[in-house]
């Protein structure tokens, strides 16, 4: 069985960027919703006891789905602290980042307009391959970059209930405003710890 993951920050500590309703909906409802469909759908199937990552590797239809959106959510709401001035990776990711964009505003840049143009639902991610390159992709509805052999890194979510609470139809300001509050040091640990 699956559990709602806790917060590993106060409800309101990233607010302005994400106020406390809309964490409240998003990870206390709408991620919780997940979990329970999941542990629904899990016993008698061939997925059952498995973990998260090998269903959403394997599984199709409702089980994929919920499993990827619990995949997805977790990292999401893991990745970030609170609001910090001039927030920047710094280490092996920053360096990366560097070699393969040229600046880091340039992968931002990059960032940001691959998640403001991803049509409908989904997420855009930062990726690494086994090897330590790195990659942006779009992923819709509940896709994860595990699913093409890549360990995921860092993810903004796009579906509307992650900002409408906070930003309405402005998905390009709630991108910008998000780089306030990832937590670089969690995001390098995942770099790298891959593999």
């Amino acid at each position: 069985m699956f559990t709602l993951i806790n917060l590993p920050y106060a409800p309101d500590a990233l607010a302005p960027v994400i106020s406390a309703q809309t964490l409240s909906f998003h990870h206390g409802k709408h991620l919780q919703g997940y979990v329970n469909n999941l542990n629904n759908l899990l016993p008698g199937s061939p997925f059952e006891g498995m973990e998260l990552e090998v269903i959403v590797r394997k599984a199709d239809g409702a089980l994929f789905n919920n499993a990827g959106q619990i995949l997805n959510h977790n990292l999401y709401f893991t990745q970030f602290q609170a609001p910090k001035a001039d927030n920047a990776p710094a280490g092996n990711l920053a360096a990366q980042i560097e070699k393969q964009w040229g600046s880091f505003e340039a992968f931002q840049k990059e960032f940001e307009a691959k998640g403001a143009g991803l049509f409908g639902s989904g997420w855009v991610w930062l990726s690494a391959s086994p090897d330590g390159m790195l990659q942006i992709s779009q992923e819709a509805g509940a896709h994860n970059p595990v699913e093409k052999g890549l360990v995921p890194l860092l993810t903004f979510d796009v579906w509307e209930h992650a900002y409408y609470l906070d930003y309405q139809n402005r998905r390009p300001d709630h991108l910008k405003a998000l780089w306030n509050i990832v937590n670089w040091d969690e995001v390098e640990r995942r770099y790298t710890t891959r593999g």
